[in-house]
């Protein structure tokens, strides 16, 4: 606002006529005056990006496609729960890695989303499934116990590494109550946000023991809530990005997102109710260690050889499971806090109890929870979910393991909205990311 000859106070009225009352036209901005109004309709584009398609599953879950300025488009995903809702985000237009089951994977990578088309897409949705507006997302109670956000107003995360007195011997939070070792049997549903691996409060309840059942399985382990599943608007929101692309691919938009989303004077969203799945850039993953307000961190594991993992993630031709492994080992995690690790299940790849007994002696490295993921299938794809029975013997083996574990069922199947079918077929390719 200052470029534009206006005082700096005007900068917070513009905060909170994007993110608190989710505006989306200049006109509706009647927080500014008529005139300056009339002259951001001329010189400033408020282009958020616009939901074109939107496809609602039987589960209550809605896939939306956006458009965003350029005419790329990328997909999302509302998730309404009975206490909360998931908003599913992209970070790219396409994905670089190429993660052979994965249909994103098989776009390529077209652009880098900016901060504001990341951010654009929460208020999009917000905004769509109705969600009150001037008000903070997360409600009031669960501020306190929570650290507020650092800096004035909560304005982005600090670039310096972690303090040595802010980082747990090895960097790792002591495991149990007490950090008394690992707590055995499943992670408990409460402990579970969305099934999509939002980490839990502090230090967590302690978790079922004994498999978990099927019934219990569905995402998030909890049914939507009322007439189809719509759940209701008013409840905290988690993010979670495991839509299209590699988070940490695009790490500075990321970012400035995340700072923007946490802003206290905006949506104000509790960082651990923000959680970020990486394939394993260990760079990425190294640099998002260093800072001090991040989101909460989840690896998308899928093999548990370097032969088997290569040749469905070619990223781990750069970063083996041994760098990885020492990667997540030296990551700070906050008490309480844990990696989770997302392992699709793929039929005759990935499923066998030889794997999963090195899954469980990978999660054992550092501080984890394991969310198995039968494979959703989408055309072309060559891979098939394994057997109920497998499923159940691997989570039966990493139970007795000590290792906390949930079997996760993607909502939003049969619109093409679950893990890994997120795709935009179609688009012209751009040569490089911005």
């Amino acid at each position: 606002m200052t470029s534009l000859g206006e005082p700096r106070w005007r900068g917070g009225q513009l905060l909170s006529g994007l993110l608190r009352q989710r505006w989306t036209r200049w006109d509706q901005f009647s927080n500014l005056s008529r005139s300056l109004r009339a002259r951001l309709e001329t010189e400033v584009d408020l282009a958020w990006p616009t939901i074109v398609q939107s496809q609602p599953s039987l589960d209550g879950s809605t896939k939306h496609v956006f458009a965003l300025r350029d005419g790329r488009q990328i997909e999302g995903v509302h998730m309404p729960y009975e206490d909360r809702v998931t908003l599913c985000l992209s970070s790219q237009v396409g994905c670089a890695l190429g993660c052979t089951f994965c249909a994103t994977g098989q776009m390529g990578i077209i652009r880098n989303l900016s901060a504001a088309e990341i951010v654009g897409q929460v208020v999009a949705m917000l905004n769509h499934h109705a969600h009150p507006q001037d008000r903070p997302v997360r409600p009031e109670q669960e501020a306190e116990g929570h650290p507020a956000p650092h800096g004035p107003g909560g304005a982005g995360p600090r670039t310096g590494p972690v303090r040595p007195e802010q980082e747990p011997e090895g960097h790792r939070a002591p495991l149990g109550p007490g950090g008394a070792g690992p707590r055995t049997g499943p992670v408990r549903p409460e402990q579970e946000a969305e099934g999509h691996r939002a980490p839990h409060g502090p230090g967590g309840a302690g978790p079922r023991t004994g498999p978990v059942r099927p019934e219990q399985e569905a995402e998030g382990h909890r049914a939507p809530h009322g007439p189809g599943g719509a759940g209701p608007r008013t409840g905290p929101v988690n993010l979670v990005f495991m839509g299209m692309g590699e988070p940490l691919h695009n790490f500075d938009h990321l970012m400035a997102a995340f700072g923007t989303l946490t802003d206290e004077e905006g949506l104000a969203i509790p960082p651990r109710r923000i959680t970020v799945s990486t394939s394993g850039l260990v760079s990425g993953i190294d640099r998002l260690g260093t800072f001090a307000r991040r989101p909460r961190l989840a690896l998308s594991l899928n093999a548990t050889t370097d032969a088997a993992r290569s040749r469905i993630m070619p990223v781990n031709r750069v970063w083996n499971l041994e760098a990885l492994a020492q990667a997540l080992g030296r990551f700070p995690l906050q008490s309480g806090e844990r990696i989770t690790i997302e392992y699709v299940l793929l039929k005759g790849v990935s499923d066998s109890q030889e794997d999963g007994r090195r899954l469980a002696a990978f999660a054992g490295r550092f501080p984890a929870k394991v969310n198995l993921i039968p494979f959703n299938p989408h055309e072309g794809s060559g891979f098939e979910a394994p057997e109920e029975s497998r499923i159940g013997a691997l989570c039966r083996l990493l139970s007795d393991s000590a290792v906390p574990v949930s079997v996760r069922r993607s909502r939003g199947q049969d619109v093409a909205g679950a893990c890994g079918q997120l795709v935009r077929e179609g688009q012209p390719r751009h040569p490089k990311p911005r």
